[in-house]
């Protein structure tokens, strides 16, 4: 339904909450085919499906910018590590 009126966004938050791995992946492919024709926003938690996805990431923590960058930018960088990778 969100696309009918054919945006020039798509806000998705949450898409993969409560969702089986497999359902996970097709929602990956369909999200791919809808950013050739659309920006799509993306707010996720799982960073798996965050930097498999993204063209450029934004990670927030308790509502601050922390690290801005392309997906292997954000997966090098120190403080996204300790924050959201558990590393």
């Amino acid at each position: 339904m969100a696309l009918a009126l054919h945006p020039e966004l798509l806000i998705l938050d949450e898409p993969t909450q409560g969702l089986a791995p497999e359902e996970i992946a097709g929602l990956g492919a369909l999200i791919r085919r809808i950013a050739g024709n659309v920006t799509v926003l993306l707010i996720e938690h799982n960073m798996e499906v965050v930097l498999g996805l993204s063209q450029r990431v934004t990670v927030m923590n308790w509502g601050d910018i922390i690290a801005e960058g392309t997906p292997q930018e954000i997966e090098a960088n120190p403080e996204v590590q300790r924050v959201y990778l558990g590393q």
